[in-house]
């Protein structure tokens, strides 16, 4: 990819727009190297604000964002206000729950963490830092990526160097690009939608379901999964159908939801006294994957969902988003600082990651909702599991993407190597048990 016109310049000043997740560790990234950072955000400090109800969705911070956190030194806060999770609770309809364990020794964990208590801790980080103003009630109605001009709602413009836009799935920024000459742009919505729920802590105090897994209520075309709180609460998520038998636009009155529930998660309902307020109250969201490309014309990036959203269902779009952020911040370092070239390089490493990652999460909301009540499958994650105690390096695909830093576009050669090689160890073994059993049979 050839530089930008406006490579070598110096970068005195960046515009991070989106004071989410990513928007604030990016600022914290970029303040750290002497850069000043004005980091825009439409909506009021949520630190003071509050979160929007029912649009929380616990986070699953693995590896990935763990490494990136630790760069800004909140790992361990993370770590200390969340609480790890070793496997898959599974909740049938009727029958005994099941479990399944992240890892073959049954240890590791994703981290459940609200994401309103995450972003305010990256808030506060990203303020500390110096070279970084923090801008609220900021809403972007267009970039000029010749010049890097914002123009906000109040018919205000500011100036920068570069304006990345960290702003979310329905990023302002990009839609400022994305209608030009040459900018690629697909979004590919679900069918179904996600609603919050809640299981509040049981009546003496504690966990009402075991706070060491996630639970998932898998139903085949649709599922309710639970991530556990620190306040003893559990944050539920539906997704369903949006519309159809079994979707959110069937049940509009309490007691239409109880009967539902009642037929399909029945273990639920005792732990939920809000149950029918809560699903008729709390907004539906939509699931959708964002790919386009390029994500740098002129002065304008793009960074996390802005430039890839992905459906929730591997936990790993924060991870992801993370993970953008250590590689531009790593590109910087290759680079002498120069952003106006480490931005097309950090796309040219991301973008095959971002497609890998996608494509994983849509198969893994299948895997959740159907395959797990499947024998095959859980046969087939016994064996997977064994693998990886008796073969040295086999590691199973959902270890790869939530336990090691491996860029996810080479996850799935590393799966083809391991599945040959488990394939010719196997072959081996009952070729010489064979073998073995013929000399036996002839000396006798």
């Amino acid at each position: 990819m050839p530089e930008p016109t406006w490579a070598g310049a110096p970068v005195e000043s960046v515009a991070v727009v989106g004071a989410g997740l990513a928007g604030c560790l990016l600022a914290a990234f970029l303040g750290r190297r002497g850069i000043a950072v004005d980091l825009y955000e439409r909506r009021a400090d949520p630190r003071t604000a509050g979160a929007e109800r029912g649009r929380s969705i616990n986070l699953a911070i693995s590896a990935r964002g763990l490494d990136a956190l630790d760069r800004v030194g909140l790992a361990e806060q993370a770590l200390a206000e969340a609480l790890p999770m070793r496997g898959r609770t599974l909740h049938p309809v009727r029958g005994a729950l099941g479990f399944q364990s992240y890892s073959a020794d049954g240890t590791r964990a994703i981290n459940s963490i609200g994401r309103a208590r995450l972003n305010h801790a990256l808030l506060d980080c990203a303020e500390k830092t110096p070279d970084v103003t923090l801008h609220f009630e900021h809403r972007l109605t267009a970039v000029d990526p010749a010049t890097g001009t914002l123009t906000f709602a109040d018919g205000g413009t500011r100036r920068a160097d570069a304006v990345i836009g960290a702003d979310g799935a329905w990023s302002a920024v990009r839609r400022s690009v994305q209608f030009s000459e040459g900018f690629d742009f697909r979004q590919d919505f679900l069918p179904h939608g996600y609603k919050e729920l809640t299981i509040p802590p049981a009546p003496d105090g504690g966990f009402a379901l075991d706070p060491g897994s996630l639970h998932i209520w898998p139903r085949g075309s649709s599922m309710m999964i639970a991530l556990p709180n620190t306040d003893r609460s559990f944050t539920c998520t539906l997704f369903w159908p949006k519309e159809g038998p079994g979707g959110f636009a069937a049940l509009d009155t309490a007691d239409a939801v109880r009967r539902y529930f009642a037929a399909h998660y029945p273990d639920a309902v005792p732990l939920m006294p809000t149950l029918a307020e809560d699903f008729l109250h709390n907004p539906v969201g939509s699931l959708v994957t964002i790919r386009c490309a390029p994500w740098v014309r002129g002065r304008v990036a793009l960074l996390g969902d802005a430039a890839h959203a992905i459906v929730p269902f591997f936990g790993q779009g924060a991870n992801c988003a993370f993970e953008d952020c250590v590689e531009l911040d790593r590109c910087l370092d290759e680079t002498g600082g120069d952003l106006a070239v480490a931005l097309p390089r950090y796309q040219d490493r991301r973008k095959a990651n971002a497609e890998a990652i996608a494509d994983m999460a849509l198969d893994n909301f299948v895997e959740m909702s159907d395959r797990v009540n499947s024998p095959v499958f859980r046969w087939t994650t016994r064996a997977r599991h064994a693998l990886e105690r008796v073969v040295p390096g086999y590691v199973s695909r959902y270890e790869l993407v939530s336990f090691t830093t491996l860029p996810y576009a080479r996850i799935e050669g590393r799966i083809r190597r391991q599945d040959r090689l488990a394939a010719g160890l196997t072959t081996a073994v009952v070729g010489g048990l064979a073998a073995l059993a013929s000399r036996r049979g002839a000396r006798s």
